[in-house]
C-alpha cells in the first residue's frame, strides 16, 4: 500500500469520529505546551493508540491525542504532545500524523516545541519565531521512494516557514502586549542535550535554538504544500551557556510559566488567520 493509500485510509477512519469537519489550520504542540488544546471547542478528541499508523509517545508532557475543534470559528486539528525519531520510530513514522492531519485539510501548520536558547539573549521563557532550521537528524523524511500525488521529488525549502505567518504573529504579538525574537531551529536527533562544544559548532553555524522535534514535520508540509508557522519556547540555555545541568524537567516547568502568553499568543494567531481580529 502506497503512502497516499495508507492516509487516505486513516482519514476515513477519522472521518467516522469527526463526521465532516474540515480543519484549516493543522497545530503541533510540544513539551509542556499541550494545553492549547483544551481550548478548543466543541471538541473531538482521539488517542494515538485509537489511530492507524500515529506512533504513540512515551515522553512526559506529551498527552498522545488529537484533538479536532474549533477556536472563534478557526476549525482545528491539533496533536496534543508529538513522537520523535529518539524513541526509535522512522521520520516517516513521526512524521505520518503531520502529513495525516493536511490530508484531512489543513493547509496552514502550526508547529511549536520546546527549545534550548544558543543566540544572545535568548533567556528561558523567551517565545521565538523560527525564520529557518538546520536539518542535523542525519536523514530526512522524503528519503526513499517519492509519491507524487503527495508532492515533488525536489520541495523548495527556500521559504519552509512562511514570512507572511509569521507577519501575522508578530501582529498577534502585538495585541497582547508581548515581544517575540525571531532565529534559527537547529533539529538534532537527540536524547542526549548537546555537549558544550556541539552548542558552540551549532552557534557558529548559525543556530539560534536547538531541539530533538520540528524540522522532519516542517519537511513534509512544505513537500505536501502546507504553509508553515513555527514558535520555539525556550525553556533553558543550551550546554555550556549556564551553571545549571540540564534536565527535562526544567523544560517542563519553564513551558508551564509561560502557558498563559503562549495561548493567548495562539489564540490572537487563529483570529487573525480567520479574519476576525
Amino acid at each position: 500500500m502506497s503512502l497516499s493509500d495508507q492516509l487516505d485510509a486513516t482519514v476515513q477512519q477519522l472521518r467516522a469520529r469527526i463526521g465532516d469537519r474540515q480543519p484549516s489550520v493543522a497545530l503541533i504542540l510540544g513539551s509542556g505546551l499541550g494545553s492549547f488544546a483544551d481550548r478548543l471547542e466543541d471538541a473531538v478528541k482521539i488517542p494515538y493508540d485509537q489511530i492507524t499508523g500515529f506512533p504513540v509517545s512515551s515522553v512526559v508532557g506529551h498527552a498522545g491525542q488529537l484533538v479536532v475543534g474549533h477556536v472563534d470559528g478557526v476549525q482545528c486539528v491539533a496533536m496534543q504532545g508529538r513522537s520523535h525519531y529518539y524513541e526509535g520510530y522512522s521520520l516517516a513514522q513521526v512524521t505520518f500524523p503531520t502529513r495525516t492531519m493536511i490530508r484531512l485539510g489543513a493547509s496552514t501548520l502550526i508547529v511549536t516545541n520546546a527549545a534550548g536558547g544558543i543566540g544572545d539573549g535568548l533567556e528561558p521563557g523567551t517565545l521565538m519565531l523560527i525564520r529557518d532550521h538546520l536539518n542535523m537528524f542525519g536523514d530526512n523524511p522524503l528519503r526513499g521512494p517519492n509519491d507524487p500525488a503527495l508532492g515533488q521529488r525536489f520541495p523548495d525549502m527556500t521559504a519552509a516557514y512562511d514570512p507572511e505567518l509569521r507577519a501575522v504573529a508578530r501582529k498577534a504579538a502585538a495585541v497582547i502586549g508581548t515581544t517575540l525574537a525571531e532565529g534559527v531551529y537547529v533539529g538534532l536527533s537527540g536524547p542526549t542535550y548537546e555537549t558544550p562544544a556541539e552548542v558552540q559548532m551549532l552557534a557558529r553555524l548559525g543556530a539560534d535554538a536547538t531541539g530533538m522535534s520540528t524540522v522532519p514535520e516542517v519537511i513534509v508540509a512544505n513537500h505536501m504544500g502546507a504553509r508553515v508557522l513555527g514558535i520555539s519556547c525556550i525553556t533553558n540555555k543550551a550546554a555550556g551557556l549556564s551553571d545549571s545541568p540540564l534536565s527535562h524537567d526544567e523544560v517542563t516547568e519553564t513551558a508551564a510559566r509561560v502557558r498563559t502568553t503562549f495561548e493567548s499568543l495562539l489564540t490572537h494567531i487563529l483570529r487573525n488567520l480567520g479574519g476576525t481580529e
